[in-house]
């Protein structure tokens, strides 16, 4: 049997009901430790830290919400505009094929945090899906996250230039 080593997953096992993870990186006074992408006054993009694929990216609102419908227009548009800005400069970075964009509400539907609401969006690729999670029931994420933060962060710079 073949076994992976993934030992940041260990601090998430251990410490399943901690503080919010979102609202805890949002004090962070340095923003590359915690990962966030980027930072409007309503909302943010983070990134995955357990993440599906290369990219995993969250979007979320500032604010402390778990329901979409509670969400007010503002919230709405802003957490519509990072969504987009992600995108491009996935699109940018790393050429994926397409994305999951998606969002679990509630615990029943597969939310792992139930009361900060936030999108995913993973970048895919054509056959980025081998044997090994259908097989083994593991994904095998090829590159670390402080190298994929750092390609994401330049590319929305670019975007910033533009």
């Amino acid at each position: 049997m073949e076994r992976l080593w993934a030992p940041w997953r260990m601090e998430y096992i251990r410490n399943p009901n901690k503080e919010c993870f979102l609202c805890a990186a949002l004090k962070s006074k340095d923003q590359e430790p915690v990962f966030i992408i980027e930072k409007f006054e309503l909302g943010f993009t983070i990134m995955n830290r357990y993440p599906y694929n290369n990219g995993h990216l969250l979007i979320a609102p500032v604010r402390h919400i778990g329901q979409i419908e509670l969400l007010n227009d503002e919230e709405i548009l802003t957490i519509q505009r990072l969504l987009s800005r992600a995108i491009m400069a996935m699109n940018q970075a790393f050429h994926p094929d397409g994305f999951n964009i998606g969002i679990n509400q509630g615990r029943i539907a597969g939310a792992g945090l139930v009361d900060h609401l936030h999108y995913h969006l993973v970048p895919r690729w054509l056959g980025d899906t081998n044997f090994m999670p259908i097989i083994s029931d593991t994904k095998v994420i090829s590159e670390a996250l402080n190298r994929t933060y750092k390609q994401i962060k330049s590319a929305l710079d670019n975007l910033n230039n533009l």
